[in-house]
């Protein structure tokens, strides 16, 4: 029924069709998904990424490779263990991502890049004043809907309250909207 026209896909099911040469593709790494780093944005978090422990085994894995699959599985919302099998394996994936999070690496990156992106927009690297805002919303008897929120009673009217705080960077002295 589809033989003539889908011949390459049923021939070759595991072949990957290419649309462009290899010799035509410029020579930086491939990017295979939109979570892929680029070989600049891979400069700049090389340095941030703990290095092998010493004395211990050596690193059968990529390192760029692995935060690309952290990333995809983090901006995808993918489960571990659906990886595609052209990244290194969920279990190793996991095990770095994990490591990473107890030890404090994922903050150290998150706060070198938030230096840069002020330093970028002519800010200094860390804020000097902050827009707090909050919310009260009124509840049941049993509490708060989750652990981010705080309890207690209106002054006021006596109902059963519940407050959401929150801080965000402020732009003061910027000359963009």
């Amino acid at each position: 029924m589809w033989a003539n026209a889908n011949s390459a896909y049923v021939d070759a099911p595991n072949v990957p069709v290419d649309p462009i040469p290899e010799e035509a593709r410029p020579a930086m790494s491939p990017v295979r998904y939109p979570t892929d780093l680029t070989d600049e944005q891979w400069k700049i978090l090389e340095p941030l990424i703990p290095p092998a422990k010493r004395g211990g085994r050596p690193r059968s894995v990529d390192m760029r490779e692995i935060v690309n699959a952290i990333l995809y599985v983090v901006r995808g919302g993918v489960a571990w263990r659906l990886l595609p099998k052209d990244f290194p394996g969920w279990s190793s994936t996991y095990h770095y991502f994990r490591r990473w999070r107890l030890c404090g690496v994922w903050k150290k990156i998150h706060d070198q890049l938030h230096a840069k992106v002020r330093e970028a927009d002519e800010r200094a690297a860390t804020p000097s004043a902050a827009i707090l805002d909050s919310q009260s919303v009124k509840t049941t008897e049993k509490g708060a809907p989750s652990a981010a929120m705080t309890r207690g009673k209106d002054q006021r009217t006596q109902a059963t309250r519940a407050g959401r705080h929150a801080r965000t960077d402020c732009r003061l002295g910027s000359s963009r909207g």
